[in-house]
């Protein structure tokens, strides 16, 4: 598959203070890359770093072939303002297509149609006409998740998008996510699910303090000596 981004020997971090060292992963077409790690790891910066709304310290980051800084879909972590604002489902999907307009104060047919489809991919159509601080927060993920991607086909950057959500919400939304992957949207999600992210994700990086522990396969870091760590961790907690 194609390279979209490559990241090489990244340093990250804010005002000359190091967040995080050393990163260094690819993320193919048709990936499914989670990022792993502590609070603090420097998985937030990362993210900035990605979208382009923070440069790195050092090291490269590229971006092959057709893909754009606005070419990732961006889903974040929801605050308490934004889970009661007061818009209908319909002009939050929409407003993923806002880039599209530029100056233009009004949406063209073909970004309606993209919206109406979004919402039929995922599942959301019925609820086109409600409010969304009205929708439970399954359907809320729903509703951003159809925002990001109308806002980028390629490739989709997730915060933590079961944050919040009850055990059944959060399954459906990883399941949704993995469909979405089979689809051929590229996935790079943060996560501190150890178990779904070695379940789903194609690829793992984890960042450690300050500096990259791993990156691979999933089956590679399952194998390896910080998988296994963080393995016999998970399994101590749910005991």
């Amino acid at each position: 598959m194609a390279e979209q981004l490559i990241c090489r020997n990244v340093t990250l971090g804010y005002e000359g203070d190091t967040v995080a060292s050393g990163i260094d992963f690819k993320v193919s077409e048709g990936d499914y890359l989670c990022i792993l790690g502590e609070n603090g790891s420097g998985k937030s910066t990362l993210i900035k770093a990605l979208l382009g709304l923070k440069p790195q310290m050092s090291g490269e980051i590229e971006r092959y072939g057709d893909i754009k800084v606005g070419d990732i879909g961006y889903l974040p972590q929801q605050t308490v303002v934004q889970k009661d604002f007061p818009a209908s489902v319909m002009e939050i999907v929409l407003s993923g297509c806002l880039p599209k307009c530029g100056l233009r104060p009004y949406y063209k047919k073909e970004e309606k149609q993209l919206a109406e489809s979004t919402m039929a991919r995922l599942g959301i159509t019925e609820l086109a006409n409600r409010c969304y601080r009205e929708l439970s927060g399954g359907q809320q993920q729903r509703v951003l998740l159809a925002r990001a991607l109308c806002a980028a086909q390629k490739i989709l950057l997730l915060d933590e998008p079961v944050t919040g959500l009850d055990p059944k919400a959060q399954l459906d939304m990883y399941e949704l996510i993995s469909e979405l992957n089979r689809d051929g949207v590229t996935i790079i999600m943060v996560s501190h699910d150890f178990t779904a992210a070695t379940k789903y994700a194609s690829h793992i990086l984890h960042i450690g303090a300050h500096h990259q522990l791993f990156f691979g396969t999933a089956a590679d870091y399952l194998a390896s000596d910080v998988g296994k760590i963080f393995s016999e961790r998970t399994v101590a907690e749910n005991e």
